[in-house]
């Protein structure tokens, strides 16, 4: 894991969130690694700036164990699940998408050409906003007219406040994912942001990754996912929430929505993963990924 962590000499400034950067460079070597693309990102490299792109592309069989394979597989397998949950929202007829926690996401880039009506809100905290808006500058990337900032932190302020204030329509039906999001921040925040959600209107989407409750998982995974857990608290970016599927099942009907589909690593290795030759596979069960439709 620790090769996938921002170095201080990729840019002037290092990434302020290490988890933003690692998902952006598994997304970065899935495209210099795996020949089936789960996801096509051209974009990936250049969004970690010039010197962590040139060292990849350098030695990109260094971040090829076991381990970042999974990782690699979990990343770019919950990508492709969400962007076809939005693709499925936009041939419905809507035209607003929120990504919160946006990290170094390029959808707005790879859509622009082919989707210029859908509006891209990318919510983020502040510092994280800037750094990703200055690799945009340097590698001379012009901003699509339909991406809109939206600098926040959901430990201030819900998602649904900060979108209505960057100009989101609310009253209209919205597309919104969730990645890596709610693992970070505590039980209440959670619950509030589910609320605040429920805002929307019927006919919104909703994509959200979840960490599985240690009751919910056997021995093994237990322990990988204290080991991560470890991990990631050590690196200043402590995971605080978990619930079993029943749970959030729970929580998003209580704002209205109705869980369409709740994935484990297995149905995504089924659905994006399966007769690969070179084995790419999302390892054990610590969380699920789940979308939703707002009925009520």
């Amino acid at each position: 894991m620790s090769s996938l962590t921002p170095s201080s000499t990729s840019t002037s400034t290092p990434c302020p969130s290490p988890s933003a950067f690692r998902v952006a460079t598994a997304r970065a070597l899935h495209q210099l690694l795996d020949q089936a693309r789960v996801l096509d990102d051209p974009f990936a490299l250049g969004s970690l700036g010039p010197a962590s792109a040139a060292a990849l592309m350098l030695d990109p069989d260094a971040h090829n164990d076991v381990s970042n394979r999974s990782l690699r597989a979990g990343i770019v397998a919950r990508s492709r699940f969400a962007e076809d949950r939005l693709l499925r929202a936009i041939a419905a007829g809507g035209r607003q998408y929120a990504i919160v926690g946006a990290g170094l996401d390029t959808w707005a880039l790879r859509a622009a050409q082919a989707l210029p009506s859908v509006d891209v809100f990318e919510l983020d905290q502040p510092a994280m906003q800037a750094w990703k808006q200055q690799r945009h500058a340097e590698n001379r990337w012009a901003t699509p007219a339909s991406l809109h900032w939206v600098p926040a932190d959901l430990r201030d302020t819900s998602a649904a406040d900060a979108l209505a204030s960057a100009g989101a329509r609310l009253g209209a039906p919205m597309a919104v994912s969730i990645l890596g999001v709610w693992v970070y921040l505590d039980p209440a925040v959670v619950a509030r942001e589910a609320m605040a959600l429920g805002t929307l209107p019927v006919g919104s989407s909703l994509v959200l990754d979840y960490r599985l409750d240690e009751s919910c998982l056997n021995p093994i995974e237990r322990t990988m996912m204290q080991f991560t857990a470890h991990m990631m608290a050590a690196g200043g970016e402590p995971w605080r929430s978990a619930s079993t599927p029943e749970q959030m099942k729970q929580l998003l009907a209580s704002a209205g929505f109705d869980v369409e589909e709740d994935l484990g690593p297995a149905e995504l290795n089924t659905r994006y993963l399966a007769k690969r030759r070179d084995g790419l596979q999302i390892a054990g069960g610590g969380f699920r990924y789940l979308s939703a439709v707002k009925v009520r």
